[in-house]
């Protein structure tokens, strides 16, 4: 086991929750607090430059939301593991922090001892979630799926009705293309065509309709 700090970066916009969190991370041995960033471009520059071990991020930020902050810091530097420290219960924020590549989701209640063994797991490549957090996610995948209904969008072919419900979930079209093995091309070409059955303007439009009926969970 390397004798190395872990190197932390903290992403926060509230500056007494991130310096206070600096000072108890600062004290405790084997981490190293090596930056601090107060917006969310802030942390994607600062990570680039910094190449810390981890980023401790918060999902609410100006200038760019901790999840696409996210998502551009893995796909900068894979090696690096985010964890998500934040105030937001909702699924929606935990999947969306999930699929942009935070390996770990702590509510900001969670006491020093649970902050330094999220940080020491994920540094060490495993994925971690609080108890509240946990309890959700075994929650959700424990759950029955609902049976497909066809009856649904019965203007959409099965195609279409499965690359709706992607979208719903917040899939882009090369994400999609990826899931089910389509090119690019098919898949812009199928959007169009469920923007045009469904009579909506753009995936804003079409996103609200799908979750209406139950997509995209």
């Amino acid at each position: 086991m390397s004798d190395e700090p872990i190197r932390v970066l903290l992403a926060d916009d509230h500056p007494v929750y991130r310096d206070g969190l600096a000072v108890l991370l600062g004290s405790i041995p084997g981490v190293e607090v090596v930056g601090t960033a107060a917006t969310g471009r802030e942390a994607v520059e600062r990570a680039a430059a910094l190449q810390p071990d981890i980023v401790v991020m918060d999902v609410t930020m100006p200038d760019l939301d901790g999840i696409e902050a996210t998502r551009r810091v893995v796909a900068d530097s894979p090696h690096i593991g985010v964890l998500m420290l934040t105030m937001s219960e909702e699924d929606a924020t935990l999947f969306a922090a999930m699929r942009a590549g935070a390996r770990g989701y702590l509510l900001k209640g969670a006491n020093q001892a649970e902050i330094v063994r999220a940080i020491q797991a994920v540094a060490h490549g495993e994925a971690i979630f609080g108890p509240t957090v946990a309890r959700r996610v075994a929650e959700y995948f424990s759950a029955p799926a609902p049976a497909p209904d066809e009856s649904m969008f019965p203007q959409l072919t099965p195609r279409e009705r499965e690359i709706l419900s992607l979208i719903a979930a917040g899939r882009s079209n090369p994400q999609i293309a990826s899931a089910l093995f389509l090119s690019p091309k098919t898949v812009r070409n199928n959007v169009s065509n469920i923007f045009a059955k469904l009579h909506v303007a753009d995936r804003t439009e079409a996103i609200v309709r799908a979750r209406d009926a139950g997509l995209g969970r």
